[in-house]
């Protein structure tokens, strides 16, 4: 039995419960949820091992890869920004980034680049990685790439141009780097522990990550034998020329390592920020509400940036997705707590949240990295949506 650490609030009771039915059940080995509701955490919960390799054990604060849950964090940043007047979300990106507007891209609006709408998933020619990590070549060539869809007529998940797309515009705006912008405007004040770019002295605190192969390896099996409603989606996973495969092959190698420190290190705003499932669970409170007499954006602007922009089919995903300017919005397949809930995944499980409506916020990191029927996240949301009044 996996030892479970920290606390929870009368009531949420059965948070824990589900935190310890993902040890033992569901494949956690080292893991940390927290939840606020109302400004205040009723949910810190951690446990199992940070490195598998060495034993070590997950503390309260071991530090987690969280993949694209930190596109949540990055979109906070350009809306702070908005909010501030120094960003127009429906100006051209040309306006900010003057050299973006080559190839046809003159009249692509800064929200489009929010919402996956830009076109803008792939390179015609991908970047040696080193290069990429070193921020400027991948801007210059998103700025000098053609869109794949006319922008603002489609969506498709941007998966990891995402980051610096978004990123330069606000460096461009704030003449910091994403990672620096997070630290100084939203960590410090609100004292999380969340990097994009992760510092070396917090190098040791990181967990190891576990990836788990798929039980069924469906781009191995006859075609016939897919179930109707997914063999669009594994064509397209056999096709190196397809959306879905191109959207993470823009650097070469197209496969990194986000266990090593180099990338770590480095500002990939859209899936490598570093951080814990309180820091996650604190931002969000901050979004909706006041933690220790701080919010991070008035409600009007809350509003503007939670609601949809765009949904259905998804160009690279294949399936039904949501987005506001930024944010993942609840779909069938991750409901969240409620209709009005906004956040967003990350790739094995992670998840951050918050839901306005019952002054909820959510954070969930983990190290085992999960592919296809992961329910680890869901149980746990669903335990919170049952201690909800």
């Amino acid at each position: 039995m996996t030892t479970i650490h920290g606390e929870v609030a009368a009531g949420f009771e059965p948070v824990r419960e589900a935190f310890a039915a993902n040890f033992s059940q569901h494949g956690d080995i080292g893991a940390a949820v927290c939840v606020y509701q109302y400004g205040r955490p009723v949910v810190d919960l951690w446990g199992g091992v940070a490195d598998p390799e060495t034993g070590r054990p997950w503390t309260r604060d071991t530090l987690q890869l969280v993949y694209s849950a930190t596109k949540g964090a990055t979109a906070t940043a350009a809306h702070m920004l908005a909010e501030r007047g120094a960003l127009d979300l429906d100006a051209p990106v040309a306006k900010y980034w003057p050299e973006f507007a080559a190839n046809g891209k003159a009249d692509i609006l800064v929200r489009w680049l929010l919402t996956h709408q830009a076109g803008l998933i792939t390179l015609d020619q991908p970047v040696p990685l080193d290069e990429a990590l070193a921020w400027h070549p991948m801007a210059a060539a998103l700025a000098a790439q053609r869109p794949q869809w006319t922008p603002g007529t489609a969506h498709g998940y941007h998966g990891r141009t995402w980051g610096w797309l978004v990123g330069e515009v606000i460096r461009r705006v704030s003449g910091q780097t994403p990672g620096r912008f997070l630290t100084d405007e939203i960590a410090a004040p609100l004292g999380l522990d969340f990097f994009i770019g992760l510092p070396a002295d917090q190098r040791d605190r990181v967990s190891r990550m576990v990836y788990q192969r798929p039980a069924v390896d469906l781009t191995a099996v006859p075609a016939e034998s897919i179930p109707e409603e997914l063999r669009e989606l594994v064509a397209a996973w056999r096709d190196p020329k397809s959306f879905s495969n191109r959207a993470y092959a823009v650097t070469d190698p197209a496969e990194i390592d986000f266990d090593s420190p180099e990338v770590q290190a480095a500002e990939l705003p859209a899936s490598n920020g570093v951080g814990t499932a309180r820091a996650l669970a604190r931002m969000y409170a901050a979004l909706i509400g006041e933690v220790d007499g701080l919010r991070l954006l008035t409600p009007g602007n809350l509003e503007s940036a939670t609601k949809e922009q765009a949904g259905g089919k998804d160009q690279v995903l294949l399936i039904p997705s949501r987005f506001s300017t930024g944010y993942m919005l609840p779909t069938e397949t991750n409901p969240m707590t409620g209709q009005n809930a906004f956040g967003h995944t990350g790739r094995g499980g992670s998840l951050g949240f918050a839901d306005p409506e019952h002054g909820v916020a959510f954070g969930y990191v983990m190290n085992n990295i999960i592919g296809g029927d992961d329910v680890r996240a869901a149980s746990l949301v669903n335990a919170v949506r049952r201690a909800l009044p």
